[in-house]
């Protein structure tokens, strides 16, 4: 942390991050994207080590956030804390997370000669390249948000990536403290088995367990045995109150109590966000008054829970790429008096090409409700055929299938009254396509 770099390396790293810096000049003047990705890519072609001699500048540490979902809306509120107590904050708020991604992050805010002047990084990573990154980043902390299904075709089971987890940080600096989710079964597990400081965070409030255990669950079974794992109460998927009558495993205790905080946006899955955000903050010293004043003020990034004035009408983007995520929103649909839903689902490499998951989603509770449910994106028809297979009651639903995406958005919003919301259920890709055509703004 705040290490200095020797003038060999500080030389190629000048070099690197000029390049870069031209190069996101000339994207961004030309208008070609966000430049989010390919200034890393280039930089780490002339210097290798550049996540490593970037890293060991931050004054105070980089915080690393992984997790299946709420990575965004975590890594915005913590930095939002952050800023707000004065300290200077890289970030890679585009969402480009893999390796190319966070190097450009964290070029963004050095001087022309490499040298980076700040106090935090907040990294949002990948699940993926966890154990590729803990060595050169050597993080102050570690945020693991939860472990779901999601893109199988690129990262397999979630048992996969939770001991790729557990090797890579058990061997990872001592000094590094890990946060993690104390109502996921496999994350719990993880941190028990770590030597360094863990702290959990989760919810206790048995008021808000779910009626039963949903279709998409994942990790129901002791990480430790393999016997099925008793429940009090699920919270989401298999995020909930859990021990193993069997071993003895059993849920963590969390270092905050979730009934006496609030939460920002809709949604039970934001008040996780809200608390693994504020239980970092807390653990970095940052005073608690200041962690509860910040959760009122915060504004969502694109597509999570944002909302816009369309027309005279408001519209909600609700993020559902995953069976556990689509859940979530789809929750937040049901409890609303709304009666109209635009789903957009797309195949693209950002989305995952297997839209199989889908079968994996509760869209009964979505359909038998009725109303207006619009299909629209790359896989329109398997989004319909999902919907229509939910219709086990013979329900009036009103099913729209609409290939075009524009024509998709301008018929739900003819749906939508002028004192209801109109919610929009996108993918990654279709979320971006979806802001282009409501702003006139591309986002890449």
């Amino acid at each position: 942390m705040g290490k200095n770099i020797n003038l060999i390396d500080r030389v190629k790293l000048g070099v690197a991050v000029s390049a870069a810096k031209s190069v996101t000049f000339a994207v961004r003047t030309l208008r070609l994207g966000a430049a989010s990705v390919l200034p890393g890519s280039i930089a780490r072609k002339i210097e290798p080590r550049l996540l490593e001699l970037l890293s060991q500048q931050v004054k105070n540490g980089v915080i690393l956030i992984a997790g299946t979902n709420g990575k965004t809306t975590t890594s915005l509120l913590l930095r939002e804390i952050l800023e707000r107590k004065g300290f200077k904050v890289a970030h890679n708020s585009t969402g480009a997370n893999l390796e190319n991604g966070l190097v450009t992050a964290l070029m963004e805010s050095t001087d022309a000669f490499g040298g980076l002047n700040v106090d935090y990084a907040i990294l949002e990573v990948d699940e993926n390249i966890v154990p590729k990154v803990l060595t050169p980043i050597q993080p102050k902390a570690i945020l693991c948000l939860n472990l779901f299904r999601d893109q199988l075709d690129r990262y397999g089971e979630v048992d996969t990536i939770s001991k790729r987890w557990t090797k890579a940080i058990s061997t990872n600096s001592p000094n590094t403290t890990v946060i993690s989710n104390a109502d996921d079964p496999t994350l719990s597990y993880l941190g028990q088995q770590l030597s360094q400081k863990v702290v959990f965070f989760g919810l206790n409030e048995p008021n808000k367990y779910l009626e039963e255990i949903p279709h998409a669950v994942d990790s129901i079974y002791c990480p430790n045995c393999g016997h099925s794992l008793d429940y009090e109460g699920v919270y989401l998927s298999h995020l909930g109150e859990f021990s193993c009558p069997q071993c003895g495993f059993k849920r963590s205790k969390p270092a905050l109590n979730s009934s006496e905080w609030s939460q920002v946006l809709v949604g039970l899955y934001n008040k996780y966000n809200t608390l693994a955000a504020a239980t970092v903050a807390i653990e970095l010293g940052i005073d608690e008054a200041t962690v509860r004043d910040t959760i009122p003020t915060f504004q969502p990034a694109f597509g999570r829970a944002e909302e816009l004035q369309i027309d005279g009408k408001r519209v909600r983007i609700l993020l559902s790429k995953n069976p556990v995520g689509t859940n979530e929103t789809i929750r937040v649909v049901t409890e609303s008096n709304d009666k109209t839903t635009l789903l957009i689902l797309n195949d693209r490499v950002q989305d995952g090409e297997d839209v199989s998951w889908i079968w994996d989603v509760d869209t009964e509770a979505l359909v038998q409700r009725g109303g207006t449910l619009v299909v629209s994106g790359d896989r329109v028809y398997d989004m319909a055929l999902r919907l229509r297979y939910s219709d086990v009651y013979d329900s009036k639903v009103n099913l729209i299938v609409e290939e075009d995406l524009k024509k998709a958005i301008s018929t739900a919003l003819e749906h939508t009254k002028p004192d209801e919301t109109l919610h929009i259920l996108p993918t990654y890709t279709a979320m971006l396509d979806v802001r282009e055509v409501l702003t006139g703004k591309k986002i890449r």
